[in-house]
């Protein structure tokens, strides 16, 4: 678990989708004045330099950012998401990209609150360092699947959770379930937001499945792929779950989908899904 680093895939298709649907997700939140919570399970190092030797061994930022960072057409959700990337590289040429832990702390307010946890002893350093004195963050070295656990509910009473594990190990496929289950009974209103990847599709058919049985409910899928899943070629797609999500995004999703398997997907096998797992 703690060999994986994400700079090796910063700004590949799978960020492109997870952090316009979190930026949608933070914005919603932001209508009303009332402060909120962030939670960050596996938060990163917050930025990734993408001419680092890391991001630059598979480049996946070309076959994601990097497609949609000069363009004009872009749907609604992806062009604000584009922009924001934009602006944190100082409205110049795409030299790094943002963690979630950095755009969540980019859209948030002075009265928000933001608890970042990393396991990772390098990305914790590195995480540790770019946040130093800023105010309203709170960063932990910890495994945030367990620690995520014990700052439910919030002070607050409103809240997201990013939960984005690396899945290196099996069984992280059925913690994030059991740690969500729990998690909706401290705090049944929070808005939450897991991300998976599509290695094998049966494990993600497990997953859907296993999450449907928690009796959770109001959860919606987002699923964006760039080859078909009997390619071989490692990660063939990646989705977001969303636990009470705006009830705007799956329609920004419905315009952003097709959009982004077109242009991303690689010699026309481009696909999406969106499906609601269980109504409210």
């Amino acid at each position: 678990m703690l060999s994986y680093r994400h700079i090796f895939h910063a700004g590949n298709f799978a960020d492109v989708l997870k952090h316009s649907v979190l930026i949608h997700i933070i914005d919603y939140l932001k209508k009303k004045d009332k402060p909120l919570c962030y939670i960050d399970t596996h938060a990163g190092p917050g930025k990734y330099p993408l001419d680092n030797e890391f991001a630059l061994k598979n480049r996946e930022f070309d076959s994601g950012i990097s497609q949609l960072y000069q363009r004009d057409d872009l749907p609604p959700a992806i062009a604000h998401y584009v922009a924001l990337v934009k602006e944190l590289n100082g409205a110049g040429a795409l030299k790094s990209y943002p963690g979630s832990p950095l755009i969540a702390q980019h859209l948030l307010r002075k009265q928000d609150h933001l608890f970042l946890c990393e396991l990772h002893s390098t990305e914790i350093t590195l995480l540790t360092k770019r946040f130093k004195g800023v105010r309203g963050v709170d960063i932990i070295h910890a495994d945030g699947l367990k620690h995520g656990l014990g700052l439910l509910p919030p002070s607050q009473h409103r809240g997201l959770v990013m939960i984005d594990p690396s899945y290196e190990i099996k069984q992280d496929y059925r913690l994030v379930v059991d740690t969500l289950t729990a998690m909706s009974k401290r705090f049944a209103s929070g808005t939450y937001a897991l991300w998976y990847p599509v290695v094998e599709r049966d494990r993600i058919n497990r997953l859907e499945k296993a999450l449907i049985a928690t009796g959770i409910k109001n959860i919606q899928l987002f699923e964006l792929g760039i080859r078909a899943d009997s390619s071989g070629l490692g990660m063939t797609a990646s989705g977001m779950i969303v636990i009470n999500p705006p009830f705007t995004l799956a329609a920004e999703m419905e315009r952003a989908l097709p959009y982004l398997s077109n242009v991303l997907g690689e010699n026309n096998t481009g696909s999406y899904r969106i499906k609601t797992l269980v109504h409210e």
